[in-house]
């Protein structure tokens, strides 16, 4: 049976060549895993890796023809997601100075572990993270990896479709000129995801390959870049503080003016003291820094396909454009979070976007970055849904042939259960904390650094080796900051001290 998962795998992995260097080393491994290894990848991926009866498939029968430059844009893509929408939160709980060093942080944690993969790649030829897993662990390595990309992917749709829910209400609002929210249907978020779900996002989840979907990442990176620059904008547009009196005002500073000299210089002196940023903070929400940032970083699950298509590929060139995509994304994150949070300091939101709609509901700008936005998370939406449906049918249907009621089902299933956590959840931080507490400290920090360990041969690098200590250490790292995010959250959860910054 080597039909199944064939019309998805071809668009998500597409063609690449491999090194001489990079083939699977002659080292014998144990029974059927030297060879259930790479014809598990010829099955996952039988519309591209050419078949020869005398040998196994490598990746040097095909050539890839993606630029440097090209592979910057697909990588910042894959890094690029909703997360950038709850990083000003993040700042806000722990102050520009701690933010600063956790983000910097993570960024090069997250190079280094990009670093592992491509050294364990190199080793067994393998352009998979799922077949890393195999190789590393055999079954249950490749279905912790899948589990862990379907749980992050199913965070990312979850995360979209909340920003859906949040943000489609007040276009409407705007739309047709409204002063208050109403008790229409249509005024409802929840309403609005599950007919969004159902009329745009299903269909096109339902089609068999991706085709020009994969257009619409490229879209969803300009949105962002939009996103970004309308707020350094607004940053010099809004006053603050904000008082209910400015609530449908924007940049009116001479009623600013008029309201200080009413007001006395008590309200001067309170409202200097809450436009003064913090430098460091700690306090409850601080937990949820760290999994909003590994969420917002996470790409791994990317870069060996990316490698695969990648043209003259080698280790050295990969790793400067996952270094340089990911300095680009750096920038891109700080900038977002440090103007988003000296716009509205402690009053933000766990979803950025949404807190604009307290200074002007009207704003032409807002309104325009909310479209682009909701425009670009309803079309990725399916395209992150594909790799989980991948997932799930090599975890539970992997011999199984084509079926394009399975295909349907899973699409169906993996929707509802979707809207249900977006209608069920309080707000998006939630989904940023569970998420980037789970799957994101696996696919970053534990599983590279195990696959490593155990792919890398002990004739080249010893267990006692500085490299493999480093690896475990980075592993430990990983595991700490796991448990530790995840027992602070429910912590807060127990304690209901949580601020529900995105409710309303």
């Amino acid at each position: 049976m080597e039909a199944p998962l064939q019309t998805e795998m071809v668009e998500l992995v597409p063609n690449g060549k491999h090194l001489e260097g990079l083939l699977p080393v002659a080292t014998p491994m144990a029974g059927n895993q030297r060879v259930e290894g790479p014809g598990r990848i010829c099955v996952e991926g039988e519309g591209f890796l050419p078949k020869s009866p005398s040998k196994e498939p490598h990746f040097t029968d095909f050539e890839g023809k993606t630029s440097f430059g090209m592979s910057v844009f697909n990588l910042s893509n894959a890094i690029m997601g909703s997360g950038i929408l709850g990083l000003a939160y993040a700042m806000a709980n722990t102050g520009i100075i701690l933010f600063l060093f956790l983000l910097t942080a993570v960024a090069l944690l997250s190079s280094y572990s990009i670093h592992l993969l491509l050294k364990s790649s190199g080793i067994v030829g393998i352009r998979a993270y799922e077949q890393l897993g195999y190789r590393a662990f055999g079954t249950p390595g490749k279905l912790a990896a899948a589990l862990a990309i379907a749980l992050q992917n199913i965070g990312a749709m979850s995360s979209y479709l909340y920003i859906i829910k949040s943000e489609l209400p007040l276009v409407i609002q705007t739309f047709l000129n409204l002063e208050e929210r109403t008790s229409d249907w249509y005024m409802n978020g929840n309403y609005l995801v599950i007919l969004v779900s159902v009329i745009v996002i299903l269909p096109l989840a339902l089609m068999r390959q991706l085709g020009y979907l994969g257009y619409s990442s490229g879209f969803s990176l300009s949105c962002m870049v939009f996103f970004l620059i309308a707020v350094i904008y607004k940053k010099f547009h809004v006053p603050c503080p904000l008082s209910p009196s400015l609530a449908n005002v924007t940049g009116n500073f001479s009623l600013v003016e008029v309201i200080k000299e009413e007001a006395g210089l008590q309200v001067e002196t309170e409202a200097a003291a809450f436009c003064t940023p913090s430098y460091f903070t700690l306090n409850t929400q601080t937990a949820y820094t760290i999994p909003i940032m590994a969420f917002a970083f996470v790409c791994h699950p990317e870069v060996l396909p990316i490698y695969t298509e990648l043209k003259d590929p080698s280790k050295r060139k990969m790793q400067h454009i996952s270094n340089l995509s990911i300095a680009v994304m750096y920038v891109m994150y700080f900038l977002a979070a440090l103007f988003g949070y000296l716009t509205f300091y402690d009053r933000v939101e766990s979803e950025l976007l949404h807190t604009y709609s307290k200074v002007d509901p009207f704003d032409v700008l807002i309104l325009c970055v909310r479209v682009a936005v909701l425009t670009a998370v309803t079309l990725t939406v399916p395209i992150v849904l594909f790799p989980v449906r991948r997932a799930l049918q090599q975890m539970l249907f992997q011999d199984r042939e084509f079926s394009w009621l399975r295909h349907v089902l899973i699409a169906v299933g993996l929707l509802t259960c979707i809207n249900l956590l977006v209608i069920f959840a309080p707000n998006i931080l939630g989904i940023f904390g569970v998420i980037g507490a789970t799957s994101a400290p696996c696919l970053i920090f534990i599983f590279p650094a195990i696959f490593y360990f155990r792919i890398m041969p002990t004739e080249k690098e010893p267990a006692r080796s500085t490299p493999k200590i480093l690896a475990l250490c980075f592993a430990a790292l990983g595991l700490l900051l796991m448990t530790m995010s995840l027992s602070f959250i429910i912590i807060d959860w127990i304690s209901g001290t949580s601020r529900h910054g995105g409710s309303h």
